[in-house]
């Protein structure tokens, strides 16, 4: 999933693993309810105790709720 963290700027994200690292180490804007939920749901993922498409739409739902554009 390729994401704007800010204006001209992109990430690629290709896993839980990613997004669970980028999610607690470079969060670019403020903790949201959906920013604590995304990371719980990457940490289930990893655990194998939730798929990964339900923490890939969390993660979707969090960079939304943060202002981030997301090609999905």
């Amino acid at each position: 999933m390729r994401f704007e963290t800010a204006v001209g700027q992109f990430r690629i994200i290709a896993s839980s693993e990613e997004a669970s690292d980028f999610l607690q180490n470079h969060w670019p804007t403020e903790a949201g309810d959906k920013h604590l939920l995304a990371r719980r749901a990457c940490l289930d993922a990893l655990a194998g105790s939730i798929a990964a498409d339900l923490a890939r739409k969390a993660f979707i739902e969090a960079c939304e709720e943060s202002g981030m554009q997301v090609m999905h």
